[in-house]
This record gives C-alpha cells, structure tokens and sequence, in this order.
C-alpha cells in the first residue's frame, strides 16, 4: 500500500513540472516575442527610410562615403530634419509664398491636380490638432440587430451625405469600421447619433482590442466612470 501510494505521490510532482515548464516558455515568449517584433519593425522601417533617401545624399555629404560602416539611421534622420526645416519655412512669408507658386502650377495640370488636393485634405483633417477624429470608440449594430461591432468615430456627416441623410432631423455620423485582426481595411459608414454607444476606451485600446480578436480587453471601472460623468454634468441647484 505503501509503495502504491509513493507511486501515485510521484505523479502530481511530473505534472507539476511540467506544467512550469510551459508556464515559464509562455512567460518568455509573451516578454520576447513583442521585443522581437518591435525591433524587426524599428529595423525594417529605418532601412526603409534611410533606402528612399540616401541615393539623394551628395557623396561628399554622406558619412558612409568616409566611413568602412553603413549609419542604420542616418537618412531617417536627415529626413526628419528636412520636414521639419521645410515646416518652418512654410510658416513665414517668403515660404507661403513659395508654397502658393508650386499648388498653383500643381493644380494647372489635370490628374496631378486631384491626386494633390485629395492628400492635402487628408493629411490636413488627420494631423489637425483641433480636430477630434478617430479619438472615439464606439458599438454600432452590425451586421444585424443584437450584434454588436466596434468602430472608430471620424466625424460627424457633412455637405451632402448630411443633407440626404440627416432629412429626418437625425444627426449623422461617419464611422471606420476596421476588420480583425489586421485593422488597416474597412468601411466608412454613416450611422444617426443615437444609434451609436460610445465608449470610454482610447483608439490605441480599441486596436488593441480588434488585433487581439478580443482577447486582450482594456480594464473597465463603472464607479470612474459615473465619477467623470458626474463631474462633467454636476446635479442642478435648487
């Protein structure tokens, strides 16, 4: 009986071992796996960069020329200093005036002229400090009633959409729809105000969210968010 029961002691003691064996592998892999890919990422795209700019750089100016190593960087870094310095002129007068002279010769010419004005307007929504697109999360019923999908408020419906739409007296509003997991694609669509059910979570929390297929979940807390909403709508006075 002894031996039986020393048999089956020995049993929990292998399991438990190897149990700690795959904990400690998934331990590392979720600590290693995001560093590797972070750093394939970093390294791929300064290679990237420094490949569209360094064929520009004068041989003279290139420290690579005088150098028996490659600089990884080098021509991101000059790229960002340019941007930056092109930024800055185009603040002042003899730069918005420079800035004039080539869109108009831009929008003389007929495909180059579409192409132009449909990017600036992009990036000009996009990178404005005022404007509050894609800084909302949002649930909208889709693909039918009772289900429910995760989108990314961009702004509210204008011009014509908004006239069509908007008829009724219910304000419209465009929001992304992004795909899972790789939330690059989707749709635009226009949804009235009261159909959408915003949430507290940032954009960042919701990629988050969709690239992860749901499994990894932001931390929620109700009473935080009645405190916010109690501080944003303080009780009438009587």
């Amino acid at each position: 009986m002894q031996h039986n029961g020393g048999t089956m002691n020995d049993r929990p003691d292998r399991i438990s071992l190897a149990t700690r064996i795959r904990n400690n592998f998934l331990t590392g892999l979720i600590i290693c796996a995001p560093l590797a890919i972070t750093i394939w990422l970093t390294w791929s795209f300064i290679h990237w960069a420094d490949s569209w700019v360094k064929p520009y750089i004068p041989s003279r100016y290139n420290p690579e020329s005088y150098l028996k190593f490659a600089i990884p960087g080098f021509g991101l870094l000059l790229a960002l200093v340019a941007i930056t310095l092109i930024g800055f002129l185009g603040k002042n007068l003899i730069g918005r005036s420079i800035v004039g002279y080539s869109e108009s010769i831009l929008n003389r010419m007929p495909l180059v002229r579409t192409v132009y004005k449909s990017t600036k307007q992009i990036f000009e929504t996009v990178l404005k400090e005022q404007s509050s697109s894609f800084k909302r999360v949002g649930l909208i019923e889709f693909p039918h009633p009772g289900t429910w999908a995760l989108v990314f408020v961009s702004t509210d419906a204008r011009g014509e959409i908004a006239a069509k739409l908007s008829e009724n007296g219910e304000e419209m509003v465009a929001v992304f729809l992004a795909p899972t997991p790789v939330p690059t694609a989707g749709f635009l669509m226009f949804v009235p105000r009261s159909k959408l059910r915003l949430l507290d979570m940032s954009p960042e929390e919701g990629i988050k969210l969709l690239i992860s297929a749901g499994l990894v979940t932001p931390e929620y807390t109700a009473a935080a968010t009645s405190d916010a909403a109690n501080a944003v709508t303080p009780p009438a006075e009587t």
